[in-house]
């Protein structure tokens, strides 16, 4: 369940501080809905309904002594928006996908953020459509 790892990698890099890669190439992607996750991620750092509200205010009580030394004011806005920069500075998305095909292109149309929002290193020729 991708959103049941995604949960535990935000607390870990969110909560704990933990860096990590998240890796996933686009064989790996089985339901399109993955898709949005990861958009979410790409674009603004936060999944929304990732978390239940009770888990979101256990999370930040937990960030709370940390927010506090790092002069953050202590409202629930504040604490969820350092939350989402803990996330966004410790977690490192990593996607291997092919821009042969149209799938990468529809994809790529349909969800902004995997182009708009990632560097793309190319590690052979693409051809000509999928840079198009």
């Amino acid at each position: 369940d991708l959103k049941e790892e995604l949960r535990t990698m935000y607390i870990a890099a969110g909560v704990k501080g933990t860096q990590m890669v998240f890796l996933m190439t686009d064989s790996q992607i089985v339901n399109e809905q993955f898709l949005v996750y990861i958009n979410g991620i790409l674009t603004s750092g936060w999944i929304a309904d990732l978390f239940p509200k009770e888990d979101i205010d256990n999370i930040l009580g937990s960030i709370g002594n940390d927010a506090k030394a790092a002069g953050i004011p202590d409202t629930p806005e504040a604490r969820l928006a350092y939350f989402i920069s803990r996330v966004r500075r410790n977690l490192h998305v990593v996607l291997a996908f092919s821009p042969v095909g149209d799938t990468f292109r529809i994809r790529a149309r349909r969800f902004p953020g995997l182009v708009n929002c990632t560097g793309i290193d190319q590690f052979h020729p693409w051809p000509r459509d999928a840079l198009v």
